[in-house]
């Protein structure tokens, strides 16, 4: 399966996962973030049970604050 994440072009062996499983996958610990599929934001409650399939693109944009 490809999809396109954050503007890369990404392959894994899965036919689809969740998006908890792609944070993971990737390593991704950062608790402040917004994720989008295919320019459709999703709950973080919904990681669990929201799936990737081929051809998405999804968006993980991660919230900093400062001063």
């Amino acid at each position: 399966m490809k999809i396109l994440l954050n503007n890369r072009e990404e392959e894994f062996d899965k036919e689809s996962f969740s998006i908890n499983e792609l944070l993971i996958l990737k390593k991704l610990s950062f608790k402040m973030r917004i994720i989008k599929i295919n320019g459709t934001l999703v709950q973080k409650d919904s990681y669990d049970n929201t799936y990737i399939k081929d051809s998405d693109n999804v968006q993980i944009l991660y919230l900093m604050s400062g001063g």
